[in-house]
Parts: structure tokens; sequence; C-alpha cells
């Protein structure tokens, strides 16, 4: 692996690899374990695919009792475990060691409860979070949508925190689940949460979103369900520049509208996106903002015409209003397929920073300059509403030292986030990715008491361990 070091392997671990193999399928149901060099290789890397390593062993567990079964032998034996949903992880967040196994969640894809008076959905880990909003349609619907929601899996968006292009009105995963089903690296099962919007005692629920899997293992979760709004439009508006697109949302927001998605794209990204997508999107424009706003047919085109005024001022070169179902689709399909489209014709990576709206415009110049003094290529496509940035880096894999070149590039991106004021991830997480950048943004007594509360959870840091905390200094945890 070029840049990302990985802690030293447990010799004990590989040199009883074999009898470890034997006693987890005592313990498992059949099929559960599996240990052929073609079913490992699968869960060798995640979406991060510039880095990979092969477990010994993958294990597809069932029920919660078998996860709790598995659990429990790994802690006592010390076998690192790797928790995994759908591995759509950006920041390698379900990259395996060599001494650990996967335990992969996707056979536990069962819907279990539906609560339409209390609004409210249980299901496991497995199911897909946009599985959730087809199960509870057509008059509800679950907020949170990643653009990966055809595929990725409610266990992973709770380890990240994730978010997607509607979390501007409606919040990311943390405002959107009321409980989890928590298996402990001891075995232990804990229910933490409920069903409702507020349980009694600490806020441990808290703990779990974004912890990344460093905590435990959650096989069930009970989700908020939304009513859907009476309606919802897009809008697209169209700048002669990426600076003036910023300003006008930096506008919209401190005019106190709140729609219920602002999305940014540059014209490298409005043009693989119209390549693949056919959306209708403008081609003779340096930026693009998708605009949705939603509610009665008198609400929307009161905000609609409150957000074409904002506009006016950064003299907006296209204004265009979705006028039908079949538009508003294509618009969302072009944005939603954005990261595929982008694949299509060049490597990339994907950064993960946030930033104060205020300063958009600053940012984006910033990125700008970077990329192109190290010869590399962006395009930018993000949540601008909540000032999640996603700039993709285009690079060529099989051009040596690239990758190490284009990661430099990132983490030149992310120190800038952080020193205006925003953060290392919105909803990537940290996994490898962020790692070492950790030390930018918080003081090594923020580190020590994360990794103190991590060891509550974890005495022998066996769960997703090589994640999150920069490997020097882990000893003092």
């Amino acid at each position: 692996m070029p840049l990302i070091l990985q802690p030293e392997p447990n010799a004990s671990v590989l040199r009883h690899r074999d009898m470890i193999l034997h006693d987890l399928t005592q313990l498992a149901e059949p099929g559960t374990v599996q240990s052929q060099i073609e079913a490992r290789r699968a869960f060798e890397t995640d979406a991060l695919t510039a880095y990979r390593c092969m477990p010994f062993a993958v294990l597809l567990p069932r029920t919660t009792e078998e996860v709790s079964r598995l659990l429990a032998y790994c802690n006592v034996n010390e076998v690192k475990v790797i928790p995994r949903g759908a591995g759509t992880s950006l920041s390698g967040g379900a990259l395996p060691t060599e001494d650990a196994v996967v335990l992969c969640l996707s056979r536990m894809s069962r819907v279990l409860d539906i609560d339409f008076d209390n609004r409210f959905a249980r299901v496991e880990a497995g199911v897909t979070n946009q599985s959730i909003s087809e199960v509870v349609g057509p008059d509800y619907f679950y907020a949170p949508d990643p653009s990966s929601q055809l595929a990725c899996s409610i266990g992973g968006n709770i380890a990240m925190n994730s978010g997607g292009a509607h979390c501007l009105r409606y919040g990311v995963t943390t405002q959107n689940l009321l409980g989890v089903k928590l298996v402990l690296i001891n075995g232990d099962v804990v229910e933490i949460g409920g069903s409702h919007l507020d349980s009694p005692g600490y806020d441990l629920l808290g703990l779990i979103v974004g912890s990344e899997g460093q905590l435990g293992v959650v096989t069930e979760a009970t989700v908020r369900i939304l009513r859907k709004a009476e309606g919802a439009r897009p809008l697209l508006m169209g700048f002669n520049s990426s600076e003036a697109a910023g300003a006008c949302v930096s506008s919209i927001i401190a005019s106190g509208v709140m729609p219920v998605a602002i999305e940014f794209m540059d014209r490298p990204a409005i043009k693989v996106c119209e390549d693949f997508a056919h959306a209708g999107y403008p081609l003779d424009v340096e930026a693009l903002l998708i605009i949705e706003v939603e509610g009665s047919e008198k609400e929307i085109e009161n905000q609609i015409n409150l957000i074409v005024g904002l506009s006016l001022q950064h003299e907006p070169t296209v204004t265009r209003i979705s006028k039908s179902e079949a538009e508003s689709a294509a618009i969302w399909k072009g944005r939603k397929s954005a990261f595929g489209a982008v694949g299509r014709i060049s490597d990339y990576v994907c950064m993960d920073g946030t930033i104060p709206l205020s300063t958009l415009s600053e940012t984006l110049t910033v990125i700008a300059r970077i990329c192109s003094e190290a010869g590399f290529q962006v395009a930018n496509i993000f949540h601008a509403g909540d000032g999640n940035l996603h700039p993709l880096i285009l690079y060529n894999a099989n051009t040596p030292g690239e990758l190490e070149r284009v990661e430099h590039c990132g983490a030149e991106i992310l120190k800038h986030c952080v020193a205006v004021g925003g953060c290392l991830t919105g909803e990537h997480g940290v996994g490898i990715e962020k790692r070492d950048l950790m030390p930018l943004q918080f003081t090594s007594i923020d580190l020590q008491q994360q990794m103190q509360l991590k060891t509550v959870f974890d005495p022998h840091w066996l769960l997703n361990p090589s994640k999150v905390f920069p490997l020097d200094g882990r000893k003092a945890a």
C-alpha cells in the first residue's frame, strides 16, 4: 500500500489460523464462516479501492445471537474484527488486516417492524438505505439519502453518520436514528435508545453514531420515518464562476429560506454527469446549483420566487425550474450518479471535508489552486447547503507516484477546511484515509480522551483497530 501504514499483524493469530477457523465454524451456522481465497478476495477492499488487504476469514452471520457468539470468541482469542456493511466506505473504513476477520452483516437484511402511528421502522443492519423508503412508501420515507443509497446499508450509515443531498432540511443519520441493538466485543447484547425521540439516561446513542464500528457491532436499528411533503420541485441555476455560485448559496442560507437541498457542481462535473445521465444540464456554465424546495404548490411557488430573487445579485446565466416529475427525476439522476459517472472516465480520490458556508467561495478557489499546482484536474460535487465538500481529484492509478501526489493534494484541501473552521469529515468518516490527519483537528489530550473511551468498550482494541486514530500514541490509550 502506497502511504497507509498498518499495525504489525498478530503473529499468534496467524500461527493458529486453522484452529481459529475450526472453532468459529463450530460456533456458527453452516456457510457463515468463509475462508476460501475467492470469498476473502471479495472483501479485501471497500470503495477506497487504492488500498486492499485480504483477511484470513469472512463471517456472514444471520442473527444477533450468532454475532454475539462470534464476537465473544474473538475477544477471548484476541482476533481482530472488521465490521462491514455493503463496503461502500470511501475512507477505507472496512479495510481488513491480514490477522483479522471481516464480520459482514449483509445477510441480516430483514425489516422487523413498521409503526406508522409512531413513525418508526425497526430493521436489521444489512437493510439498504433506499429499501427503507421503498417499504414505508408511498406516503412515508427515510430521510438520509447518500448517493450510494441503492447499495449502502443502514449499519454502515450509522457507523459513518451518513448524510446525503436532503440532509440540509432533514439532518443526517444521527437526527434520524432512535435506537440500536449493539453487540459488544465480549458478546454482550445491549439496547441503546428506543422507539421514541428521547430516551432516558445518558445519550449513548450519540456515541455509537459515527463511531466507525469501533465500539460495538450494530445488528438492528430503529429509525424515524417521515411523512412525505405534499410536493417537491428542483430548479437549476447556472453561473459564470464557482465563486458566484458559492456566494449565492451563502445568500440563500443567510436569508432564512430553508430549501430541502442545495447541491453544487462545477463545469467538469456538469459535463461528465450530463454525458452519463442526459439530465438537461447546461454545458456553457462554470457552476451549477440544484436547489429543491417542498410543500404545498403555493409554498413551493413562494420559495422558488424568493430564491430566484436572491440569486439575481449573483447574476445567474441560467435559471430553469422543473415542470414535471420526469424532469425532476432526471435532474436528480444526474446528481446521484455523479461519482459513477466520473469513474467512467478516470480514477479519482473523493475528499470529504466541511467548511463554514461563509468561506465557500474562498475554499473553492483554494481547491482549484492546490490541484492545478499539482497538475491534477478536479471535479467539485458536494452538498453546498451545509458546507460538506466532495472534491473529486482525477488521476491515473497506473502512473507510479500519482496516488501519493493526489493524496497529498487531498490532505492539503482538508488542512484548509480545518484552518477556516471546518472539520476533516462530513459523512464519509475518518477510516484510514484521514487517520493521520486527526491531530490537525484534535489536540493530543482530545485524542487520548477519545482513545480511552474506545478502550472502555473494547479493552484489547479488536474492533476495527487500525482506523480513526493515528498509530502513534496508541499505547497510552
